[in-house]
C-alpha cells in the first residue's frame, strides 16, 4: 500500500512540503501514527537529498515516485522508489533505502553494523542487506512483480554520511554484490545508477498495477520451500503428528471461505511441536496460501533461517518466520494461516509498537486460520499469558470454529515418557510421589564439579557439535558491556565462562565456537540438543527435605522476573506462586533439551543431594 505517489514534475513541485504530504498519507493510507523524528527525517532525506537526485535531466520528467510504501501484510515500508521502463522498454523499477545516519561503525553480528539509532548506538542490518531484502519481497510475494516479470533495482543512500570505507567493507560484499551503497557526495553516482534502470517515465502507471496486485508466494518460492522442509529426514511425522499436520491443512482450506478457525495443539517437551509446524508451513506455502511461522522466540527462527540460507536471498527467509510482535494493526483476516510455535510465551502487549493490546487477539484478528501449539508448562517469565482459556476466549469472541488436538508420542529424551514424568515431579511441576527414575537408556548424571561437567559436554559436542551448556539466569550478564569479564565464575572450582556472546547471535546454538558459551533460556527455548549441561543456581534451595524455589538467587539483568516485585506488594501469596511456576518450568525447559542426555551441576550441595536421592530412588 502506498503512502506518496507522483510523477517526478509533481514530487519536485512538492518538494517543499513534502514531510507535510508523506505524514498525512501515512496517517490516511497506512493508518499508522508519525513520531516527531521520522517527520524530521522526511525533511532531510526527500526534502533535501532525493529531490536533488530527482531533478536531475538525466531522469525523465514523467518517471514515477513512491514514497513509504508498505510492501507486505508486515508493515515493512520502502522509503523510496522510482519507476519507468528500461532501455528495452521493459518495466523497471529503483528502490532507494535511505538513512540519516551521519558515522558508521562495524557489528560484530554478520551483515549489521553499528550506529546512532534512537540516541543510542546499536547494531542495525546493513542498509544494502535491508534494502535488497526487501526487492527480494516485491520478487517473491507481489503478484504483478513476479508475473509480468519487473526489473527490480536496489541500493542505499546515506545521504549525511560522508566516510563510506565501514560500508563498502569487503565483509559486505554479499549484501553489496547487487545493491550498493552512496553516500554523501555522490550524487552523479546514484543519479547514474537510476538513470541507467529507468530510460522513459510512464508515469505512475507501474506503481498504480504494483499497489493494486494482491499478495501471494511466488510459484518459485513456493516450491522451493516446500523442496527445502519437506526434504529433511528430521521433518518426517508419524502417529499424531500426521494427524495434527492433515487436520491443520484442512482447517486451513476451510477457513479461507468460512468461518474463522483456530486450532490449540497441547504437547510436552519432545513431541514433535516445531516439526508438524514447519511441515504445515511447508505444506501451505507449497499450496501458495499466504502462510507464516510464528514464534515468540527468536532462537528457533534464527537457526531456520541459517539452515534456509544457501537456498535463498535472505528477505524472504525472514518473510516465512515472524515474531509474535508483528501483528498489531494488521487488517483483519490479511493472512491466510499463522501458525503459532511456543504459544504459551506469547505476551499481553508488542513492544516497540503502540496500539497493541494482546498478542493472543492479534494473531487470531489476523488470520482466517490461527494454530497454536501451546505447553502451558513452559511460561518461563512473567509476561508470558499463553494459556488455552485465554486462547479459547478470543476465539470466542470473535465467532470462530475451535477445535482442541494432542502430541503425545514422546521424541526427546531418547523417547522416555518416563524421564519425562520423573523430572516434571522432581521439580514440582506436577505431583506423583510415586515416581521413580525410569529403567531407561536416557543418560541423567549428576555432577559436583562445573568444570568437569563442562569437560564431559566438549566431549560429547566433539562427536557432531549437538552438545551445549544451559545454566538457569542467576548471574548478571556483564560481559555485555566489558568484554573481557566473565559472567558465571566458580573460582574454587578454576570454572570461569561468559553468557552465549551476543556476536553469535540468536542462531548462537549451531556456531561451532558457542561450546566455549552458556546458553539460558532465553536462547535455548524451542531448540533441542544431544547432550545438555545444566547449572542449577541459587534459584532452587531445599527447607523441610524439599526442593524451594527462591527468586532473589536470579539475576538483576534477567528480564524474567521483571514485575514481581511490583506484585508482591500487591498480592503476594499470587506473585510468590507465579515466581515458583516460573522457576521450575525454566529449569524443566532445560533439562529436557538433550536428546540422548542431560548433565547437572547445582550450585546449592543440598541441591545436588536431593537429585541424587530422587535418582537413586
Amino acid at each position: 500500500m502506498l503512502a506518496y505517489l507522483a510523477n517526478k514534475a509533481q514530487f519536485l513541485e512538492d518538494a517543499h512540503i513534502i514531510e507535510d504530504l508523506v505524514r498525512d498519507s501515512v496517517k490516511e493510507n497506512l493508518g499508522i501514527g508519525v513520531s516527531q523524528n521520522e517527520y524530521a527525517s522526511w525533511r532531510n532525506s526527500l526534502g533535501n537529498g532525493m529531490s536533488h537526485i530527482i531533478a536531475s535531466p538525466e531522469i525523465p520528467d514523467d518517471a514515477g515516485i513512491a514514497i513509504e510504501y508498505q510492501i507486505n501484510k508486515l508493515k515493512n515500508r520502502i522509503d523510496f522508489i522510482v519507476s519507468g521502463k528500461d532501455a528495452q522498454g521493459e518495466e523497471s523499477i529503483v528502490i532507494v533505502e535511505l538513512k540519516q545516519w551521519t558515522e558508521v561503525d562495524y557489528s560484530e553480528l554478520p551483515e549489521h553494523v553499528n550506529t546512532f539509532v534512537g540516541q543510542k548506538k546499536r547494531d542495525v542490518v546493513h542498509p544494502s542487506y535491508q534494502a535488497r531484502s526487501y526487492a527480494s519481497l516485491l520478487e517473491m510475494y507481489n503478484v504483478y512483480v513476479y508475473e509480468t516479470p519487473v526489473n527490480v533495482t536496489s541500493c542505499a543512500y546515506l545521504h549525511n554520511c560522508p566516510e563510506l570505507e565501514v560500508v563498502n567493507d569487503s565483509r559486505y560484499e554479499e549484501a553489496l554484490r547487487n545493491t550498493p551503497v552512496f553516500i554523501k557526495g555522490q550524487k552523479s553516482e546514484i543519479v547514474s545508477l537510476i538513470a541507467s534502470q529507468i530510460k522513459t517515465g510512464d508515469g505512475v502507471e507501474l506503481l498504480r498495477k504494483i499497489d493494486a496486485a494482491p499478495t501471494r508466494p511466488s510459484l518459485q518460492l513456493a516450491e522451493a520451500v516446500s523442496r527445502m522442509l519437506q526434504g529433511k529426514e528430521a521433518f518426517v511425522l508419524i502417529d499424531d503428528q500426521k494427524t495434527v499436520l492433515e487436520s491443520i491443512v484442512k482447517a486451513a482450506h476451510d477457513g479461507l471461505d468460512g468461518k474463522k478457525q483456530v486450532l490449540i495443539v497441547r504437547g510436552g517437551p519432545g513431541t514433535g511441536k516445531s516439526v508438524v509446524a514447519i511441515n504445515a508451513l511447508s505444506r501451505l506455502m507449497g499450496q501458495r496460501l499466504i502462510a507464516r511461522y510464528v514464534t515468540p522466540n527468536a532462537a528457533p527462527r534464527a537457526v531456520f533461517e541459517v539452515n534456509l540460507k544457501g537456498a535463498f536471498k535472505g528477505g524472504e527467509i525472514k518473510e516465512l518466520f515472524s515474531g509474535s510482535g508483528s501483528f498489531t494493526g494488521i487488517e483483519e483476516s490479511d493472512f491466510d494461516i499463522l501458525i503459532v510455535d511456543e504459544a504459551h510465551r506469547l505476551k499481553l502487549r508488542t513492544q516497540y509498537s503502540k496500539g497493541g493490546d494482546n498478542q493472543i487477539r492479534e494473531v487470531i484478528h489476523a488470520a482466517k486460520t490461527s494454530v497454536f501449539f501451546i505447553d502451558e508448562a513452559q511460561k518461563v517469565t512473567w509476561k508470558d499469558i499463553g494459556e488455552v482459556s485465554e486462547i479459547e476466549k478470543f476465539a470466542k469472541s470473535m465467532n470462530a470454529e475451535v477445535k482442541h488436538l494432542e502430541l503425545k508420542s514422546q521424541f526427546r529424551c531418547n523417547g522416555s515418557d518416563g524421564y519425562m514424568t520423573w523430572i516434571d515431579e522432581v521439580l514440582g511441576v506436577i505431583a506423583d510421589e510415586e515416581t521413580t527414575y525410569p529403567e531407561s537408556s536416557y543418560d541423567f548424571k549428576i555432577f559436583t564439579n562445573p568444570s568437569e561437567l563442562y569437560k564431559e559436554i566438549r566431549s560429547k559436542n566433539e562427536i557432531n557439535n549437538k552438545s551445549r551448556m544451559l545454566a538457569g539466569y542467576c548471574w548478571d550478564w556483564v560481559s555485555k558491556n566489558n568484554p573481557k569479564l566473565d559472567d558465571i565464575t566458580f573460582p574454587e572450582f578454576d570454572f570461569s565462562a561468559k553468557w552465549n556472546l551476543e556476536s553469535r547471535g540468536s542462531a548462537w546454538i549451531i556456531d561451532p565456537n558457542s561450546i566455549e558459551d552458556i546458553g539460558c533460556i532465553h536462547t535455548s527455548q524451542g531448540l533441542e540438543l544431544d547432550y545438555v549441561g545444566v547449572i542449577v543456581g541459587p534459584d532452587f534451595k531445599i527447607e523441610g527435605g524439599e526442593l524451594v524455589s527462591d527468586p532473589e538467587g536470579r539475576a538483576s539483568t534477567d528480564v524474567s522476573l521483571h514485575g514481581y516485585k511490583k506484585e508482591m506488594k500487591e498480592d503476594p501469596i499470587s506473585a510468590g506462586a507465579k515466581a515458583d511456576q516460573i522457576i521450575r518450568n525454566t529449569y524443566r525447559t532445560l533439562m529436557t533439551r538433550g536428546m540422548k542426555g542431560c548433565y547437572i551441576y547445582c550450585t546449592d550441595p543440598e541441591v545436588a543431594k536431593y537429585f541424587q536421592n530422587r535418582l537413586s530412588r
